[in-house]
């Protein structure tokens, strides 16, 4: 590895941070910094929207804020640099939390792929598209 696909590699892998900590935290004008202004992204396996970032953005801050907590874990990432693009298939553990009228707390746990094609902007490493792969989910009663 030479020191640009070094580089690469750890820009890349703080485009999947700011992501998943954006999504967490609900700093939804963070994803400005994850995804180009036309990505197209895909969370149709997991019950979500299919759309361009503008919507998507606006449905996530919509519909995200009814759990009371949420804490992405991202692992055995595999990146393939093509020069300005790239691929990322990264593997991601999603548990939320979700507070009940009662007192008691509704837990959903989310596994899956997260398929990323990423472009080289002025701004740095986006994000132009994104498809949210469900491996397997596992809900409370």
């Amino acid at each position: 590895m030479d020191l640009q696909e070094i580089s690469d590699r750890l820009e890349i892998n703080d485009v999947l941070i700011r992501y998943t900590r954006a999504i967490d935290t609900g700093a939804w004008d963070t994803l400005d910094t994850v995804f180009t202004p036309d990505a197209a992204i895909d969370y149709s396996e997991s019950g979500g929207m299919v759309g361009a970032f503008p919507e998507v953005k606006a449905w996530l801050a919509e519909m995200l804020p009814m759990f009371s907590g949420m804490q992405h874990f991202i692992t055995q990432k595999r990146v393939e640099l093509d020069g300005d693009r790239a691929g990322v298939r990264a593997y991601f553990l999603n548990p939320m939390v979700m507070d009940r009228e009662d007192g008691t707390k509704w837990h959903l746990e989310i596994g899956g792929v997260y398929v990323h094609s990423l472009v080289r902007t002025p701004e740095g490493w986006r994000s132009s598209r994104l498809v949210e792969e469900l491996r397997w989910d596992r809900r409370s009663d």
